[in-house]
C-alpha cells in the first residue's frame, strides 16, 4: 500500500503525516527490535553477554553513518522528483541504491577486518566482553552489505511515498529473527549452542532475507517506482549527487556514534554492572524515540515533495505539525519512564545494580525527552529539504562542544548522574539551535 503524491502536497496534513509516520514508526520500532531481540535471548547468559551485544552494536553504529547519509540523500532526491512528477528520475535514484550499499557494505568490511579488537579496547571494555563480542562483531561487519541494501532499498521506497512495504519487509525479518535466536544460541534438540554467535548468526540470516525480498519489491513494478534493469545500472552524477546530500548527514551520524562510543568509554570505568544497566537504557532510550524519527522521516518526505510541487509553506506546516504531535508522544513517554523505568530494564537484567544505574538514567534524561521531538525532527525536515549542512553542523557543536566535555566533567565529580546530566542538558541547547535555523527558512529555496 503506497500513499499517493496527491495527499502529500495536498488535503489534510495531519492524514498526510499519520499516513506516512505510522508504518514508518511500526517499521522503526520492528527495526530497533532486532537488537533488542537479541539482547532478550542473550540476557540468560549473563551480564557479559549483554554488554558484549551492546558494545558491538555501539561498534556497528560507529561504521555506518554512510548507511544513515545515504538514506537522507536517497529520501530527499526521490521524494523531490516525486514531487516534481519525475518518476523515471525517481525509479533511477532508487536503483542506485544497490551500488551505493555494495561500495560502503566493502568498506566497513575492510575496517572490520583490520580493526575489530581495537575497537573494543579503545571503548575500556573489560577482556570477559570482548571475548564474548568478538564473533557477534565480525560475522555483522563481514555482512554489513544486507543491511545497507535494505536501508537503502526501504529508504527509496519511502521516498516515494510508500511506507507500508518497508514496514511489512522489517516484519518479516523480526520474525525470522525471534524464531532462529533461541535455536541458535541455546541450541536445544538437534541444534548447537553457539551463544552470542548465535545471535549474530540469526540476526545475519533474517538481514539477507529482508534485503532479497526489498530488491523484489523495487524491481517488481507493483510501487510508485517503477524501475527498469537500466536503473540498476551504476550512474556516477546520481550517486554523487545523493553523497553530496547525504555526507553531511553521514557526517552527523558519525559524530553521534563516535560520541556514543565515548559515552561507552566514559561509563566503562564504573563496572560491567553499569555498563550493562547503561546498554539496556540506551536501548530502550532508542525505542522511546522511534516515533520521533518516524514523524522526522514523514516530514522530510512531505517537505521534499512539497518543495518540488511549489508548496513551501505546506512543507513548513508539515513540520512544525509533526513537531507538535511527537512533542505530546514524549511527554506520555517520559512520565511512563519516570514511574516504571526498573519494570521495563528487569525484562533485560538481572542485576540489582544494573537495573539501579539504569533506573537512574531514566530519571535524569526522561524529563527532556520533549526537547527532542524538536531537534529531530527538525533535522529531519531540512534534510528532506537537501538542506543537511546546517543539522551537521549543529549536531558537532552540541554533541562534541557540550556533551562529551560536559560528561568528563562531571562524571569525576558525580559519577554516572553526572553522565546523564550532560547527556540532558545537551538536548536542550541542540533542540534550541536547530529551532532557530529552520525559523530562519533558508532551506526553503535549496535545490538538490
Amino acid at each position: 500500500m503506497s500513499i499517493s503524491r496527491s495527499k502529500i502536497t495536498s488535503g489534510s496534513l495531519v492524514g498526510g503525516l499519520f499516513s506516512l509516520a505510522t508504518p514508518m514508526l511500526m517499521q522503526a520500532l520492528l527495526q530497533n527490535l532486532q537488537s533488542i531481540i537479541d539482547l532478550y535471548f542473550v540476557g540468560g547468559l549473563g551480564s557479559s553477554a549483554v554488554a558484549a551485544v551492546s558494545a558491538s552494536g555501539t561498534i556497528l553504529f560507529v561504521l555506518t553513518p554512510f548507511l544513515m547519509g545515504a538514506s537522507l540523500g536517497i529520501i530527499a532526491m526521490v521524494s523531490r522528483f516525486t514531487g516534481e512528477g519525475e518518476g523515471a528520475l525517481a525509479a533511477k535514484t532508487a536503483g542506485q541504491s544497490v551500488t551505493i550499499a555494495m561500495v560502503f557494505g566493502l568498506l566497513v568490511a575492510v575496517i572490520g577486518f583490520f580493526f575489530s579488537r581495537q575497537m573494543f579496547v579503545w571503548m575500556n571494555t573489560p577482556e570477559e566482553v570482548i571475548a564474548e563480542g568478538m564473533n557477534y562483531l565480525q560475522i555483522m561487519l563481514y555482512s554489513s552489505f544486507t543491511i545497507f541494501i535494505l536501508f537503502l532499498g526501504n529508504a527509496a521506497m519511502q521516498g516515494a511515498g510508500d511506507a507500508w512495504t518497508p514496514m511489512k519487509i522489517m516484519a518479516f525479518s523480526n520474525v525470522i529473527n525471534i524464531i532462529l535466536d533461541p535455536l541458535l544460541i541455546y541450541g536445544p534438540g538437534p541444534f548447537p549452542r553457539m551463544g552470542v554467535t548465535g545471535a549474530a548468526l540469526a540476526t545475519l540470516i533474517a538481514q539477507v532475507a529482508a534485503a532479497m525480498l526489498s530488491l523484489y519489491f523495487l524491481g517488481s513494478g507493483k510501487l510508485h517506482l517503477k524501475l527498469k534493469l537500466k536503473d540498476w545500472l551504476p550512474d556516477g552524477n546520481l550517486c554523487w549527487r545523493i553523497t553530496k546530500i547525504g555526507l553531511p548527514g553521514a557526517g552527523q551520524m558519525l559524530l553521534r556514534s563516535l560520541m556514543n562510543a565515548v559515552m561507552f568509554r566514559i561509563v566503562a570505568p564504573f563496572g560491567t554492572p553499569a555498563l550493562a544497566g547503561y546498554s539496556i537504557a540506551t536501548r530502550l532510550n532508542m525505542m522511546v524515540l522511534m516515533p520521533a524519527f518516524s514523524f522526522g522521516n514523514a516530514s522530510a518526505t512531505m517537505v521534499g515533495q512539497n518543495l518540488g510541487a511549489g508548496r513551501p509553506k505546506r512543507a513548513e506546516q508539515a513540520a512544525w505539525l509533526a513537531v507538535g504531535i511527537e512533542a505530546a508522544i514524549m511527554v506520555v513517554a517520559s512520565l511512563v519512564l519516570i514511574f516504571k523505568a526498573a519494570f521495563f530494564l528487569g525484562i533485560f537484567l538481572t542485576d540489582g545494580e544494573a537495573i539501579r544505574v539504569g533506573s537512574e538514567y531514566f530519571y535524569v534524561e526522561a524529563p527532556f525527552y520533549v526537547f527532542s521531538a524538536l531537534s529531530i525532527i527538525l533535522s529531519r525536515a531540512l534534510g528532506g529539504a537537501g538542506a543537511s549542512v546546517a543539522p551537521f553542523v549543529i549536531n558537532a557543536f552540541a554533541l562534541w562542544g557540550v556533551q562529551v566535555p560536559l560528561a568528563h566533567f562531571l562524571a569525576n565529580r558525580y559519577g554516572t548522574i553526572g553522565i546523564w546530566a550532560a547527556m540532558a542538558a545537551t538536548q536542550v541547547i541542540h533542540a534550541v539551535l536547530v529551532t532557530v535555523w529552520f525559523k530562519i527558512g533558508r532551506w526553503k529555496h535549496k535545490k538538490v
